[in-house]
Order: structure tokens, then C-alpha cells, then sequence
């Protein structure tokens, strides 16, 4: 439990719950689930107490599966082999979800081939963060957040909002809940933003937040991505002297180089089997 001072909630409105709680900084109680019941209570979307709950600070994470109502997060990830599909999803559209369920299925399909067959098959969960991409930005609202969480559990899946923004606050929240295999699996996009980003928040740079995302039990699967989306992408995060070489129009994390001093980190996470580059999709081979 972590500590945190609480008090009555006010519910008549979305962006007013929780307004009473005071936080200290000691930080004592998380709330993993609440639920409201009774006729003071009607007409409240459940769905938007756990997502301010979780955009408030008050919970880590939420799990809003793709059939049937949310549940805390331990009923879905005790024990069990999970891999996690990273991401914005600010686009809803059917086109970015089936790029979405490719992903999800190339990351279920790699760790089920690290598992042996009396292993239960690994539980998957597109995720993405109550917060801000970046600092300086607000938090999404509610509405937002809900229409993200319902498009993906229309087109793609079951869905972990989470509190945390970087991959490794993830990793550590999954890993109170089981010892089996963790895997993200990301696009060569968001693999250039991590790289990118600067972990302002801690004192060891980039090093401190690498050695807390891949603990022994987590691994990175780099999905393949098109030279010209990648192009596109390495652009619009101003990510200066990346380079790569490609396949028929394709770029794997084997062919992706960061530029040096982070070049040689990468190749070191690359030849530790930290990041493993999935296979180019078939569908796609030959393609430009």
C-alpha cells in the first residue's frame, strides 16, 4: 500500500471527483478499484471514476478488458506471461488499427515461442498513459481518454491505462503482479523516442531508466516499420543522425543505428537479446 491521506469525493460531475482527496507526500494509500452504488450515485459512468482515478495520482493502472466491465489489474496480469502493446492512440481509425492488431499479434506469437507448451498463453494489453506526452502539456480529459480506450476495445483489444508515461513505471507495476515474461512490443517509432527522450526526473540519464525498464524478465520486440514511415517519424521528433538501411522498402531494429554515444548502447541492448527484432510481416515482403 502506498500511503496517501483521503477524505469524501465529490460525484456529481466527471472533472470534480476525487477534487476532496488531499494528497501528501508520503503518499500512503493507492486505490487499485472503486465502484459506486446507490441513487446519489445515478447516472455515473464508471468507466470515468477508474480513469480519473487514474489520471488523479490515487490508482497506478486500470484494466478495461475488451468484453465485460473493468477490473483491477491483479485479476488480469497474477501470474501470467504478459505482453504489452505501448502507445498515444490518438488515431482511432480502422486503418491504425489493424497496424495495432498486427503488432499485438506479432508480440503474442514471439513469446509464445519462448514459452513452453504446457504454459498458459500469454495475456496481451494495449497501453497507454493518463498523462501528457510531455511535461509541459495538460492531461487529456476524460472524454478523451474514454474515446481512446473505446476504440480500442472495438477494434483491437483489451486496454491498462496507466499513470506512468515511461515504459519502465510500467515494467514495475506489472512485475508486483507476476514473474513470468514481461514484453513490450513497439513499432521502431516509439523505439527512436525512447532512445530520444531525456529521463530529466532521474539522476542517472538515460542508463538509470534502461537498467529499471529490462529486468530480467522483460524484453523489448521491435516491430519492423517502412523506410518512409520511418523517415516521417524520425522527423517529427527532431531525432537528428539515425540511420538505417532496409529490406525491399522495410527497416528492422537491426538495421536501425542510433548515433554515437547511444549507438553503442543500443547495440549492446540489441546483442543481450534485451531487443529483439521481429520478422518483416510476409504480407509485406517484396513490397516497396
Amino acid at each position: 500500500m502506498r500511503p496517501r491521506k483521503y477524505g469524501l469525493a465529490r460525484m456529481d460531475t466527471k472533472e470534480s471527483l476525487f477534487e476532496n482527496i488531499a494528497l501528501d507526500v508520503e503518499k500512503r494509500i493507492e486505490i487499485d478499484y472503486a465502484e459506486v452504488r446507490g441513487p446519489a450515485f445515478a447516472g455515473s459512468d464508471q468507466r470515468a471514476i477508474l480513469a480519473q482515478l487514474v489520471r488523479a495520482g490515487l490508482a497506478e493502472a486500470v484494466c478495461f478488458p475488451s468484453s465485460g466491465p473493468p477490473v483491477p489489474p491483479i485479476e488480469v496480469l497474477h501470474k501470467k506471461a504478459i505482453v504489452l502493446a505501448p502507445g498515444s492512440f490518438e488515431h482511432i481509425d480502422s486503418a491504425h488499427a489493424a497496424i495495432h492488431n498486427q503488432l499485438m499479434a506479432s508480440g503474442i506469437q514471439q513469446l509464445r515461442g519462448e514459452l513452453t507448451e504446457k504454459d498458459p498463453a500469454p495475456a496481451g494489453f494495449f497501453s497507454f498513459s493518463a498523462m501528457p506526452l510531455r511535461e509541459e502539456d495538460s492531461p487529456p480529459g476524460i472524454s478523451d481518454l474514454l474515446g481512446r480506450i473505446d476504440a480500442l476495445q472495438r477494434h483491437c483489444g483489451d486496454v491498462l491505462l496507466f499513470r506512468e508515461r515511461e515504459l519502465y513505471g510500467m515494467t514495475a507495476f506489472v512485475n508486483r503482479y507476476t514473474k513470468e515474461p514481461i514484453r513490450f512490443v513497439v513499432g521502431l517509432s516509439l523505439l527512436v523516442r525512447i532512445w530520444e527522450y531525456r529521463y530529466k526526473k532521474l539522476p542517472g540519464s538515460f542508463l538509470e531508466p534502461l537498467a529499471r525498464l529490462l529486468p530480467q524478465n522483460v524484453r523489448i520486440y521491435a516491430y519492423p516499420m517502412s523506410s518512409k514511415d520511418l523517415e516521417q517519424a524520425v522527423q517529427s521528433i527532431s531525432a537528428t543522425r539515425w540511420k538505417w538501411t532496409d529490406a525491399n522498402g522495410w527497416v528492422s531494429a537491426r538495421e536501425l543505428h542510433p548515433p554515437p554515444p547511444l549507438g553503442h548502447l543500443y547495440d549492446y541492448v540489441l546483442d543481450s537479446n534485451f531487443l529483439v527484432p521481429l520478422q518483416i510481416p510476409k504480407t509485406q515482403k517484396g513490397k516497396d
